[in-house]
């Protein structure tokens, strides 16, 4: 009997965790309208670094370190993806970033959803919707967004992760204003 009740109050205590942490990184999220990082991205094996600044709801700028300019920017509407040669206009919402850079729907998916532990150092939520899988990953150390893994439109691999991030700093007026073609 009493190994049956250390039992259920061990698994009690994960789960006060597990709440615990949930609410750490909802009210961490709650908190923030905008923050900047690096990121690193491999999409199949390539890999491209730059910066980007997120506010939400679902506008996001990045640049590339790259020679041909590249820069990635979506208006709460439409992405655009720019460089020196080329120049893609796409809906948003046929995106993952549509889901990804919507904090509601993140708390609500996170609010419903069972988190996964990754190394004792991630905490990881899967979803799919809207014929997207998306994984999000959170640190477990200070409850941040740290990346992101999706299928993009073209059914790659993206593979996404932010360091050096800064939170609600002021953000230039025109920073989401969608470049125009080349």
């Amino acid at each position: 009997m009493k190994k049956f009740i250390l039992i259920v109050f061990l698994s009690l205590g994960i789960l006060e965790i597990s709440a615990s942490e949930k609410n750490a990184i909802k009210k961490n999220l709650k908190e923030i309208d905008n923050f900047s990082f690096n990121f690193e991205q491999n999409i199949n094996g390539k890999i491209e670094k730059g910066n980007c600044t997120i506010q939400y709801p679902k506008k996001i700028y990045c640049e590339y370190d790259s020679s041909n300019k590249k820069i990635l920017v979506s208006n709460g509407k439409s992405l655009v993806i720019k460089s020196k040669t080329s120049y893609y206009l796409y809906p948003l919402k046929s995106t993952p970033l549509n889901l990804i850079l919507d904090k509601d729907f993140l708390l609500q998916k996170i609010s419903i959803m069972e988190e996964k532990l990754i190394n004792e150092e991630f905490i990881n939520y899967k979803f799919v919707e809207d014929n997207n899988e998306i994984n999000i990953f959170f640190s477990r150390k200070n409850y941040n967004l740290i990346g992101w893994q999706t299928i993009d439109i073209y059914q790659n691999l993206n593979n996404t992760y932010l360091s050096s991030i800064t939170k609600n700093q002021k953000l230039k007026k025109n920073l989401f204003k969608l470049p125009a073609q080349n």
